[in-house]
């Protein structure tokens, strides 16, 4: 772990005000990202919180993020740490504002619908009663945020609700008190803003279940460990007071607070929360351990190596804030038309307003001719109460809230769906290219291979050294390397050999020199140098090593799709090993359900011609589609390549030699295992390092990038077609305000139904 990581910036907490749904919250992310330096956001409509995370090397700046809000109209303090710790009380703001509307709103229903006594004096000074409690507590919300919008010169989902519930309210007092009688709209007025309180409580509980995995990360690490004494003592201890090496024990059942590897002790680890994978790893001294693990059936004692937000789930759960809180480029069009989309209704409210007050007879005459293909409409007789009830009508059924929340809300929902897989998805742009990928290429080494390649034939040449064999000395120059093929012939022999300018020369093999002490014919030794070297065929043949005598061994065993590595002493050939991997158990189905999507499979790997063929066979990539002895640092040209003939590519590598291939690539997938999990140059990360869930995140992003057309399809169809039948008088402002929160639960419905989706993803990509 880096030691960046843990002098990081501490996160600022700051409470927002003005906040009342999502499309707020929408407002809120944007405006502190946009501040220099911020590096992730996360907000809480619920809580009314918003926390920032710096970027590493930046000074925390309190003040810029506090103009930043208070430029978009929402007022900001920074939360103390205490504070931080507490909520708001937002989400409980919107349930007294439920329940006060119902309990107000019921007898005006009840006495206008069911008991017809709506032109009854006593009950209209009893509905003007009830409808002003309404109007003024529980309408505060709404009259705030406008207000708040309005001196920043902006608008938002409360200006419209603020104006279409006073225009209902204010007509009904003036025909109160004026004595004009005829129908009061006290209970639109205070329908309009009950029915939207309810959408919005409806809608925090649901966005709430759409970032429960993120949550339920969050409580997988406990807050004390055990931290073990110098004399043997067991102390409960806070995880923020443990530092690296420090020794803590774990009981049978209880979750790893922090990373660190095992010190004393046996036991199986359940790893589910990290890598998907439901089967338990075993444990012995010197294994990895990782923070919210959780301890089955033995007693551990962990070495404590990083903590707090330097641990694998601290960036786990930064991976998924970060795409959660991000925005898709297919976002740009929805934000575009929700800032010019208020000023717009507002306009048509009041083109309606005066179509009905200047010109009832004509407005009438289109309501009901297109009646006789709708329903009809229920339109107040006097002109002044038709223009103002339809205006009203006009400005609460467009809210632009489904817009805003289409695709934040699918992002969240395919983000925390990854999440439980063990995918992590970079954000929301990443999503949204996987979704576009049209060509999927592949590297074979620990990708489409095990990465652990056994030792399948061996050649020698005369014995050049009496005192140690080849096996010997190639084993001990290929223990310091940690490519695969290197620490399969550093298994051949446990020997130790001084070597000396030891090197790795990166694509092509290592070299060290050997001093060997010889005698001589007067009894005194001389030393003898020679260069060691242990790598591919045609790096030792560049360096003037004749192969000739292996050719037969080095052919025979391509054709079977070994790699060949030669061991030479100087510029002699003195052995040639065989090594051979095995391809993953379900490479091969993976490969059929790339293809059955309509993707395009590619091999690349550095190992020679034959092997590649050997393996894409296996694998099922037809052979046009191989690239053999590719370099690590020629793989982000090859990606190029393929760009530059219309591809979209992904990348799948195993995220450590190959970052230029995977920042190249329109889409980097990393086949890691946890502790790789920050690594910068993926979009997605695949904390299982098994490549079946290649196709599935691949489809969970089309599936992502569906809904969120879906969505926003169905947030322009339903203001398209609202926003005429209201101005024309077949929706009355009570049925506008149910319908404006109906949508916005059906985009956040439809998001979640990512959540639901789980192995069956591999079957979503053939959609």
């Amino acid at each position: 772990m880096n030691s960046d990581r843990t002098h990081a910036v501490a996160p600022t907490e700051l409470r927002v005000e003005g906040m009342t749904c999502n499309n707020c919250a929408r407002k809120v992310t944007a405006a502190l990202q946009a501040v220099p330096g911020v590096s992730t956001v996360k907000v809480s409509v619920e809580a009314g919180r918003a926390t920032v995370r710096w970027t590493a090397g930046t000074a925390a700046d309190a003040a810029a993020l506090i103009n930043a809000l208070s430029r978009a109209g929402f007022p900001a303090t920074v939360l103390d740490a205490e504070a931080s710790g507490k909520s708001s009380g937002s989400a409980g703001g919107w349930k007294l504002n439920l329940w006060l509307g119902v309990i107000c709103s019921t007898p005006l229903l009840l006495g206008e619908w069911v008991f017809r006594i709506g032109h009854e004096s006593w009950f209209q000074w009893l509905a003007f009663a009830l409808a002003s409690v309404v109007q003024f507590v529980a309408g505060a919300q709404f009259y705030r945020g406008a207000w708040r919008q309005l001196k920043v010169g902006a608008s938002s989902m409360d200006t419209l609700v603020a104006l279409g519930s006073t225009t209902a309210y204010t007509l009904s007092v003036w025909l109160l008190f004026s004595g004009a009688g005829g129908h009061l709209f006290f209970l639109e007025s205070s329908a309009i803003i009950t029915l939207i309180s309810v959408g919005h409580w409806l809608e925090a509980n649901v966005a709430a279940q759409a970032s429960s995995a993120l949550k339920s990360l969050l409580d997988l690490a406990p807050a004390a460990a055990l931290r073990l004494g110098a004399d043997g003592r067991e102390a409960e201890t806070p995880v923020a007071e443990l530092r690296a090496g420090d020794l803590i024990v774990l009981k049978p059942g209880s979750r790893v607070p922090v990373d660190g590897a095992v010190a004393e002790g046996h036991s199986a680890v359940d790893e589910s929360m990290l890598t998907g994978e439901s089967l338990p790893v075993d444990k012995a001294p010197g294994a990895v351990l990782f923070a919210g693990t959780a301890n089955l059936n033995g007693r551990l004692v962990q070495r404590v190596t990083a903590t707090g937000e330097a641990t694998a789930l601290a960036r786990i759960i930064e991976a998924v804030e970060r795409a959660q809180s991000s925005r898709a480029n297919i976002q740009r069009l929805a934000d575009r038309v929700s800032n010019v989309f208020v000023p717009v209704v507002v306009l048509i409210a009041l083109a309606t307003a005066l179509a009905w007050g200047l010109a009832p007879a004509a407005t009438r005459a289109a309501h009901d001719w297109l009646g006789q293909f709708l329903w009809a409409g229920h339109v107040p007789a006097s002109p002044l109460a038709a223009a103002l009830i339809a205006a009203a009508a006009v400005l609460i059924v467009a809210c632009p809230c489904a817009m805003g929340l289409a695709t934040p809300a699918a992002i969240m929902a395919g983000a925390n769906a990854a999440a439980r897989r063990g995918i992590l998805i970079r954000d929301g742009i990443a999503l949204e290219k996987a979704g576009l990928v049209t060509a999927v290429l592949l590297d074979k080494t620990g990708t489409l291979t095990l990465g652990k390649p056994a030792l399948a034939g061996l050649w020698k040449a005369k014995a050049e050294n009496g005192k140690q064999k080849a096996e010997t000395l190639a084993a001990a120059l290929a223990r310091n390397s940690t490519h695969p093929l290197s620490q399969a012939v550093a298994k051949l022999s446990v020997e130790s050999v001084s070597l000396e300018e030891w090197r790795e020369v990166r694509g092509s093999g290592v070299q060290a020199l050997l001093r060997v002490a010889l005698p001589t014919e007067d009894d005194e030794e001389r030393t003898e140098e020679i260069r060691l070297r242990l790598g591919s065929l045609a790096w030792l043949e560049s360096l003037g090593v004749d192969t000739a005598a292996a050719r037969e061994f080095v052919g025979g065993w391509s054709a079977k799709g070994a790699s060949v590595l030669g061991f030479s002493m100087d510029r002699r050939l003195v052995a040639a090993f065989a090594l051979m991997d095995s391809l993953k158990p379900h490479a091969a189905e993976v490969i059929r359900q790339l293809q059955r999507g309509g993707l395009k499979t590619f091999l690349v790997t550095g190992d020679n011609a034959a092997t590649a063929a050997s393996v894409a066979t296996l694998a099922g990539i037809s052979a046009e589609n191989v690239f053999a002895g590719v370099r690590p640092e020629a793989k982000a040209e090859l990606v190029k390549q393929l760009q530059q003939r219309g591809e979209r590519v992904a990348f799948v590598g195993d995220g450590i030699n190959d970052a230029p291939a995977l920042t190249q690539a329109d889409l980097g997938i990393a086949v890691s295992r946890a502790s790789d999990v920050a690594r910068e140059a993926a979009d997605i990360v695949l904390l299982n390092s098994e490549i079946e869930a290649v196709p599935e995140a691949l489809a969970l992003a089309r599936a992502t990038l569906r809904t969120i057309r879906q969505n926003l399809f169905w947030a322009f169809f339903y203001n398209a077609a609202a926003v005429p039948l209201a101005a024309l008088g077949f929706l009355s402002p009570v049925i506008c305000a149910a319908a404006m929160g109906l949508s916005d639960l059906i985009v956040i419905g439809n998001a979640l139904r990512l959540r639901r989706v789980r192995r069956r993803f591999a079957d979503e990509i053939q959609k």
